[in-house]
């Protein structure tokens, strides 16, 4: 069994017992969280919902917070000398998911 799942304005499939980085949440470590089910399917039976499933949620435990690798920035323009050089490290939350539906 697997679910299509909505959070951080990204959708994620998942399934019992994976683990997945999703977009910063203001939960603590060892939270539990609901997220949106946007899709369900087991087996043959697949449930879609318009545009959320009613009165289902994949339920999911904060495991940790952190952030990204570094990306860098670099602008120029030739002949002009501009240069800006500027890093960005995304913050992310680390979930388990423990049931659907």
């Amino acid at each position: 069994m697997y679910a299509i799942i909505v959070t951080g304005g990204k959708q994620y499939k998942v399934e019992v017992g994976s683990e997945i980085m999703v977009e910063k949440l203001d939960n603590e470590v060892g939270a539990n969280v609901n997220f949106d089910v946007l899709m369900m399917a087991e087996g043959d039976n697949v449930q879609i919902g318009k545009p959320v499933l009613e009165g289902v949620c994949a339920k999911a435990e904060v495991l940790e917070h952190g952030k990204g690798k570094k990306v860098v920035v670099f602008k120029y323009k030739p002949k002009k000398d501009y240069r800006k050089k500027q890093g960005h490290r995304q913050p992310y939350t680390k979930v388990r998911i423990l049931s659907i539906g």
